[in-house]
């Protein structure tokens, strides 16, 4: 080491504990796979984008409790309810049994005005005299203690109609009046966080909140029943839990993987250049240029996606070769400021190109890619500095000279052997490109599944659940739309008669309308105008009430809330705040900023006729459609894959000018740039051949084997005429591409899809750029020095 080296080092390290803390104490991480989306640029547009995040079924937990007799998994159920009701982060949690106490003391009364029951059938006294008996017969079933409390105040019970109006669509099957699989086996659940999908703290609360929830029901169950209810078990599937989940198994799996890349790192650097300090070394820039991505990202960005994590910390694996490069380079006993000189307008123009690519990101309309570029770019700019400027004044001495050892001379012999390669490179090349134009494999997948961490069998168990709860369709939303809250009701209730008859007619099982929870103005005021005056009312329940073991006055308190109704104002949406029905409500609309129209969404349950539902939804009007939000996303994505593919090759043209320039030969630039697109043609075939279909994950993964390649191409393009200086540059590119493919191959062992098919895609185009570079780019030293060896 030299002088500077006593400070250097802990002012180094001081900086990177700065940029920890700033990356630490900034950054707000992120789910949203809205981030990933082009901004909207229509109404629908925006309410797919909305639906994503904040949408009915965005937030909904489905719970499944099994492993115990149905009647202990019942009394777990009402414990979950009573356990959950209330709690902080938990708005809603139903089971199947009627909640009656969805409007508050003060609004009760207003449930003449949102209940339908007297929309055909005026009250009279015929139809309270068969209510009373009703009522009577009630007090004497199992149900008595439910009714009991109501009869005096509501005897025609509103309170249960507009409970089970306010319920699902489709009742799934129940046992002891909870609701449970068709096989009586697991307990069903439906939750509803106020955390949205893609909040991952959030989430986490709410899902711990369920499962400690689950624990002290079960405990106190086991005690008060004496049983052993240590086999009872709850699954929580939904968004929220899924998002819980991959998280923790993706930094699991991260931990692991990582810890086993670095392990194998220090191994193969130690034993490649003697030292245990060059792994210790070589880990400053790529600690530096990490830390230093992240804290860019957090600066800029309010939240920050956990694929842009993932990705940036992994495109800045890059620059690992920038201190390969140098230690490999250096001859012994040689001066490290020389020899870094020497590499550095090499060094930087594979820099630079790289960050090129990565700049196309900058144009994508894409938010996530917007950020990926500002960490990867950030990232590799301060790794090649850091090794440019700082890292020669740790290395001291040197003693390995790599053009020495055996195996370098072995490894050179071995891919001179490829050099008969390049007369049927052509051919690889225009068979690759037969086979992506014939293939029955799609080149690209749009879908947003495709940009999910988890695994087939937990979404196929969620559908299983959501058909058995009844859970509205998360993929069909019908939207309507008002020029103000009013008159969006007014266009729900009209839609209301349209729904009924594709439902009648089996095209769906059932619908949730805006107006279900609120009914428009107009349509409380006739409620209220039917409503009987106080004397009418009380003649009413005279003539009722003949006959009948009812004392007189027993329904005063019916009579007073009766005269509340027909005096107070319709209700509003913020008279509902608070209440239960808020948050339902506040899912179902979107009332934006300005003139811009109301949106109400409608969920829908049971779709089976998606074609007759979209005709009479087409003969609604305009103001009403049906949305696929699969179809939209897809749409979306597949747009925004062109935008992105056009900006790409605008920064390959660029790059390729920038390389002519930089080596000052467009023949020179050539021999870089043909391996790497050769190595990216045959990777693109030989996932298409395996089945694979390309999405955003694998997109940025061939950017990354690109770049890799770039790296390899043009040192060995530097070493083209020189025998010392290409045994050097082997070195180096050889350990480059065994330390990624190692970090590589590990992460394609995941058994998580979308980091395996990251580690394998590198992986595959790691071995494709280094053997077509040594090909073509190394291929006059391969010759020149199999003479010398010869000689």
């Amino acid at each position: 080491m030299n002088r500077h080296a006593t400070w250097l080092l802990p002012a180094w390290l001081g900086l990177l504990a700065l940029l920890a803390w700033v990356a630490v104490a900034q950054l707000n991480p992120s789910g949203d796979l809205r981030l990933f989306l082009p901004e909207a640029r229509d109404a629908r547009q925006a309410l797919l984008l909305d639906s994503l995040g904040e949408g009915p079924g965005s937030r909904m937990l489905l719970l499944a409790v099994s492993g115990a007799e149905p009647e202990a998994l019942s009394e777990v159920s009402r414990e979950l309810v009573l356990g959950l009701s209330g709690a902080p982060g938990i708005r809603r949690v139903a089971n199947g049994e009627h909640d009656l106490g969805a409007l508050p003391e003060e609004l009760l009364a207003a449930r003449y005005l949102l209940s339908p029951g007297f929309d055909e059938q005026p009250l009279d006294a015929a139809r309270l005299r068969l209510e009373m008996g009703a009522r009577l017969q009630d007090l004497g079933s199992p149900a008595a203690s439910l009714v009991e409390p109501w009869v005096a105040r509501d005897p025609t019970l509103e309170v249960l109609r507009l409970a089970e109006r306010w319920a699902p669509a489709q009742e799934p099957a129940s046992f002891d009046g909870v609701w449970f699989d068709p096989d009586t086996t697991h307990a069903l659940l439906v939750v509803e966080g106020e955390a949205a999908a893609f909040d991952p703290t959030g989430q986490q609360n709410v899902v711990d909140t369920v499962q400690q929830a689950f624990e002290q029901a079960r405990t106190d169950l086991a005690t008060d029943l004496g049983v052993d209810l240590n086999a009872m078990r709850l699954e929580v599937s939904g968004p929220g839990a899924f998002s819980v989940l991959m998280r923790g198994q993706t930094q699991g799996e991260a931990t692991r993987l990582g810890l086993f890349a670095g392990l194998g790192m220090v191994i193969v650097l130690s034993l490649a250049y003697r030292r245990l300090r060059a792994p210790l070394l070589a880990a400053l820039p790529l600690a530096s240029g990490i830390l230093a991505g992240l804290a860019a990202v957090a600066l800029q960005f309010d939240g920050v996606h956990g694929i842009t994590l993932a990705f940036g910390i992994t495109l800045i694996g890059i620059a690992q070769d920038y201190p390969i490069h140098l230690f490999s380079h250096r001859r012994a006993g040689g001066d490290s400021y020389a020899c870094v000189r020497e590499l550095w307008p090499t060094l930087l123009t594979g820099v630079l190109s790289t960050c090129l690519a990565f700049g196309s990101f900058f144009v994508s309309g894409v938010e996530g890619l917007h950020q990926l570029a500002v960490f990867s770019i950030t990232g590799l700019l301060t790794a090649a500095l850091c090794t440019r400027f700082a890292l020669p004044a740790l290395l001291g001495d040197w003693p390995v000279d790599p053009e020495q050892q055996r195996w370098t001379l072995g490894v050179w012999q071995q891919l001179d052997r490829l050099r008969g390669m390049a007369l049927v490179l052509p051919l690889l090349a225009v068979a690759a490109l037969a086979w992506l134009v014939v293939s029955p494999q799609p080149l690209w997948d749009d879908r947003l599944g495709g940009l999910t961490p988890v695994p087939m069998e937990l979404l196929q168990r969620d559908g299983e659940l959501r058909g058995q709860l009844g859970v509205a369709d998360v993929r069909h939303v019908l939207a309507v739309e008002g020029g103000d809250v009013q008159a969006l009701l007014e266009r729900s209730e009209a839609l209301e008669p349209v729904l009924d008859g594709l439902v009648q007619r089996g095209a769906l099982d059932g619908f949730e309308l805006p107006s279900h929870l609120l009914p428009s103005a107009s349509v409380q005021r006739l409620r209220q105008a039917r409503l009987p005056a106080a004397d009418a009312l009380r003649a009413m329940l005279s003539e009722a009430s003949e006959g009948l073991p009812f004392r007189a006055q027993a329904f005063a308190p019916f009579e007073a809330d009766m005269a509340r109704a027909r005096g107070m104002a319709p209700l509003q949406v913020a008279d509902l705040q608070d209440t239960p029905l808020q948050p339902r409500l506040a899912a179902m609309l979107r009332v934006p900023d300005g003139d811009a129209p109301v949106l109400g969404l409608a969920s829908l349950t049971g779709v089976r006729d998606l074609d007759a539902i979209a005709a009479a939804v087409d003969a609604a009007g305009d103001e009403v459609w049906l949305m696929d939000l699969q179809a939209a996303a897809e749409t979306m994505s597949s747009a925004w894959r062109v935008h992105v593919l056009w900006a790409l090759g605008i920064a390959i043209i660029l790059l390729c000018a920038a390389l002519a320039v930089a080596l000052r030969s467009v023949p020179r630039a050539a021999r870089v740039l043909a391996p790497v697109a050769l190595a990216g043609l045959l990777l693109a075939a030989l996932l298409n051949a395996f089945g694979v279909s390309f999405t955003l994950f694998h997109l940025v993964a061939a950017i990354l084997a690109a770049g890799l390649g770039l790296d390899y191409a043009l040192f060995f393009e530097r070493a083209r005429h020189d025998r010392g200086q290409a045994r050097r540059t082997l070195h180096a590119i050889v350990l480059c591409a065994v330390s990624t493919g190692l970090v590589f191959g590990l992460l394609g062992t995941s058994s998580i899809p979308v980091l395996r098919a990251i580690g394998l895609t590198v992986a595959l185009g790691v071995v494709l750029n280094i053997l077509l570079a040594a090909v073509v780019a190394g291929r006059a030293n391969h010759l020149q020095g199999n003479d010398d060896a010869r000689a």
